[in-house]
């Protein structure tokens, strides 16, 4: 295995690692955020007026814990999801490095490089983020199991929203690109000022917070209008009444998802629940990339420490069959 190999698994292995920690941290504001922006006003009336209507609803019918459902699905999603996109991310940038000879990528190259990490993680993960989007919108206390979500309908279903989600890797693609970018000028900075003294391995706890919350603003602000649309497509279907109805509703599409929207709730309808989202991912994001810059390090001397044993693991075997011979 390669060094480029190793350094890879190292950067996308500290990437799921913060994903999972970040997501469990805050996954009851994210089924409050998903549950409200899943909602369109219907006749002029609407269950959510705001996020906190989402948790009272919880609270007042005793199913606390019911905001939680899901996140099993949506840890094994994000882990999945950030090691690919990192692994994805680090690899491609490691060979670009290498194929120009040059430390230093540009802007352009950076967004490419990051779009294309992202629709690998999208085309991956994407049956695992219908269901746990399914799970978390459906009423509390009535959420299905992994694999009741993933086999109630046509396998087709389990990708509703790829299309969506393939747009949304500019999300990404737009926040680690302008992330790395601030964090090199912050490092030069500190650099430039130590004179003579060696740049600073990582950022401080405090720095890589603070430049993935500026990051993940820019990028949702960016791209909300599809964000919500996705959550609407992948929303479950309404089962407020205990009778369920025979006939199949049809699919959601990003058209109608469109002009259900515009019908109903106008233009400021594609921005409703922004101020939830940057919220929950803001504080994820920077969570995410502060716990992985904190662990970056250690990542990769505890994969050095197993590949040195896997090394001489396999000398002593290879001894040992070479004595039998």
């Amino acid at each position: 295995m390669s060094s480029i190999d190793l350094e890879s698994i190292s950067e996308a292995t500290s990437g799921a690692i913060g994903a999972v920690l970040s997501t469990t941290i805050l996954y009851p504001l994210d089924t409050c955020k998903a549950k409200y922006q899943a909602e369109v006003r219907s006749h002029g009336r609407q269950k959510y007026r705001n996020l906190s209507d989402v948790l009272w609803e919880a609270v007042s019918t005793g199913q606390i814990v019911s905001l939680y459902q899901g996140l099993g699905t949506k840890n094994l999603q994000s882990f999945i999801a950030q090691f690919v996109y990192f692994y994805g991310y680090s690899y491609f940038k490691r060979v670009y490095q290498v194929k120009y000879g040059t430390k230093s990528i540009g802007t352009k190259a950076n967004l490419l490089l990051a779009a294309s990490a992202g629709a690998c993680t999208a085309i991956i993960t994407q049956p695992l983020d219908t269901a746990s989007s399914r799970m978390q919108t459906s009423a509390f206390g009535r959420s299905k199991g992994l694999w009741a979500m993933l086999t109630e309908g046509s396998w087709s279903e389990a990708f509703d929203g790829l299309g969506v989600s393939l747009l949304l890797t500019s999300n990404p693609a737009i926040q680690y690109t302008v992330f790395d970018q601030l964090k090199q000028k912050l490092l030069d900075g500190k650099l430039r000022k130590a004179g003579n003294g060696t740049s600073p391995e990582s950022l401080s706890a405090f720095s890589a917070f603070l430049l993935g919350a500026i990051s993940k603003s820019i990028a949702t602000v960016l791209t909300y209008p599809a964000i919500r649309c996705k959550v609407m497509i992948q929303a479950a279907d309404s089962s407020d009444d205990d009778t369920k109805e025979n006939k199949k509703k049809p699919r959601k599409t990003l058209m109608g998802v469109l002009d259900a929207i515009w019908k109903r709730e106008g233009i400021f309808g594609f921005f409703k629940g922004l101020q939830a989202q940057i919220l929950k991912t803001v504080l994820s994001s920077a969570l995410l990339l502060m716990i992985k810059e904190k662990i970056a390090a250690t990542t990769w001397v505890l994969i050095l420490a197993i590949r040195s044993y896997l090394v001489v693991s396999q000398g002593r075997l290879k001894g040992s069959v070479k004595r039998l011979e």
